[in-house]
């Protein structure tokens, strides 16, 4: 497994667990918005140390008994086929595995559900179907990302659905036909968009110009929540 990053700490990431999160190298999509380019852009990945296996699974070692859970974000985790084998490792030493994906990859999902490697899924909805290969940065199958939906209803684990709700990209309407594609899910938050800063360290987003907009207040966060309630078991906005 490729890894670009690890965040030691965080009580954000899990959902009431006390957990670390590893940010996998590489990914499919290229949302202009993503604030991870050294995760993302095989010219910035090139630039960066990424963290051994061994120096990973050393750390993981040390913290039993304190951290609950590990996070796997990206970038993609999803495009790496030893993803499987990399979770078992994790969830053999005790750990409840998160996983964050774009859904781009149901077949691997499907995989990791099946077999019980994953305890809880984060899935990024980017925009309603007509937006969605803007907010992707390119050309993506949206059959992919509808299955994707389909399997985190039907499976048992926990999940959540998730917009980080970027101002030119995503209007007031946008949220009542996201609703209506993936009502009767079981959660779904909006994440504010924070194009400067991430965990207190400055950052850039993969097209700049996002960078230089402004967020929307929490106010009218709470506005497209309120569209979006009657879908969802929990509906609720992070700031």
């Amino acid at each position: 497994m490729k890894i670009g990053g690890l965040q030691k700490f965080t009580l954000i990431d899990y959902p009431a667990k006390i957990a670390a999160t590893i940010f996998t190298v590489g990914c499919d999509f290229r949302c202009p918005f993503c604030h991870n380019p050294e995760l993302v852009l095989p010219e910035e990945i090139k630039k960066n140390s990424q963290i051994s296996e061994k120096e990973l699974f050393a750390f993981l070692e040390e913290r039993r008994g304190f951290l609950e859970g590990i996070c796997i974000g990206g970038g993609e985790p999803c495009i790496n086929e030893d993803l499987p084998q990399f979770c078992e490792k994790i969830k053999k030493m005790g750990y409840l595995v998160k996983l964050d994906t774009n859904g781009s990859r149901p077949e691997m999902l499907e995989i990791l559900i099946d077999k019980s490697l994953v305890d809880y899924v984060a899935m990024d909805i980017k925009a309603p179907k007509e937006k969605y290969q803007k907010a992707a940065g390119k050309k993506i199958d949206i059959r992919n990302i509808e299955e994707s939906i389909k399997i985190l209803k039907e499976a048992k684990i926990d999940s959540e659905f998730r917009t980080t709700v970027v101002p030119n990209l995503l209007k007031k309407e946008d949220f009542l036909e996201i609703g209506q594609w993936l009502k009767r899910g079981k959660k779904y938050f909006l994440q504010q968009f924070r194009p400067g800063e991430i965990y207190g360290e400055r950052k850039r987003t993969i097209d700049s110009s996002f960078s230089k907009i402004k967020p929307y207040s929490e106010e009218t966060l709470n506005k497209f929540c309120s569209i979006l309630k009657p879908y969802f078991k929990i509906c609720q906005v992070r700031v």
